[in-house]
């Protein structure tokens, strides 16, 4: 069906406009795609390096993990940059770097909450970052060529992480089947006075994307019945399963019926996990290497230039 597809549109697109066509996908906008009978990898090698070379990376000694997890990042500590415009643009460019690479998405979120007054910790955890990049600079998000239409998600939150604002990091990743389609780490807005409330802020975020995304796969003729929602707090759980806790609710008022609502109409399925396999926890705060390296591995993401 998609072998006859394509010539088709091809033959339609031609017709009605002016088209060169050149031919198999292979590099775009930094972007590298690699394939085979197997599936897709999706890449930014060539820019990593470009980045690494001009920044004189590019013989630096590699770092096996993006961040130390023992750092406790502050806007006080260290003296100021004197010229924080090099910083800035340095997180710029990784930015870019993060739309394959969801392993240095915290980091990144993170080092971007100090581009107004950058500090000298602050560049030095950007120097670890590019020594990590420079061990797997052909990282990459790896598309199966068969795979399900089963959407799932993971959702949880650093509670009062931010040593500046006591304010939570939520972090999530979106799966339809084994692949990752998406995934987010940001500051939350507001500081929770519980963690149930931080808790329940992610649950409510991911869920709206979540409902996006069922609407979007609609129009591929994809109808997903129920989505799995995978959170490690119990607490929320039962609170979003069980009407009878309204009293305990009401500090989340909206957030526990907006979710109340999808989880009794089986829209969305609220599945306990435990910490140790809460694949979203890499985009609340920096782990050891074990659990990064076996996140890592369960979003999906392969080097295939590493050595066999």
């Amino acid at each position: 069906m998609t072998i006859l597809f394509l010539p088709l549109a091809k033959d339609k697109l031609q017709a009605l406009f002016k088209l060169k066509i050149l031919g198999s996908l292979q590099y775009f906008m930094g972007l590298e795609v690699a394939k085979s009978n197997k599936g897709i990898v999706l890449t930014q090698r060539k820019y990593a390096l470009s980045l690494l070379e001009d920044i004189g990376f590019l013989g630096c000694k590699p770092s096996s993990l993006p961040m130390d997890p023992n750092l406790k990042l502050n806007m006080l500590s260290g003296d100021l940059l004197p010229d924080p415009s090099l910083y800035r643009r340095l997180l710029g460019r990784l930015m870019y770097l993060t739309i394959s690479r969801s392993d240095i998405t915290f980091v990144v979120n993170k080092l971007s909450q100090y581009m107004q007054h950058p500090r000298i910790p602050h560049l030095d955890i950007v120097h670890n970052l590019l020594q990590y990049i420079k061990g797997t600079p052909g990282q990459g998000l790896y598309f199966p060529a068969s795979n399900s239409f089963n959407l799932s998600t993971y959702a949880d939150a650093d509670w009062g992480g931010c040593l500046d604002t006591c304010r939570s990091t939520s972090g999530s990743c979106v799966f339809l089947g084994d692949v990752l389609i998406s995934w987010k780490s940001k500051k939350q807005t507001t500081v929770s006075k519980y963690s149930a409330k931080t808790e329940y802020r992610v649950l409510s975020s991911v869920s709206s994307e979540v409902i996006w995304l069922r609407r979007l796969l609609l129009h591929f003729e994809i109808s997903i019945k129920s989505t799995m929602l995978f959170c490690d707090s119990k607490f929320a759980i039962s609170l979003a399963s069980n009407p009878a806790h309204h009293e305990r609710s009401k500090h989340i008022d909206i957030d526990y019926h907006f979710i109340c609502e999808l989880v009794q109409s089986n829209t969305l399925k609220l599945v306990h996990v435990k910490y140790q396999h809460q694949v979203a926890d890499i985009f609340t705060k920096p782990l050891m290497l074990l659990a990064f390296s076996s996140f890592t591995r369960k979003l999906g993401l392969i080097n295939i230039y590493s050595p066999t």
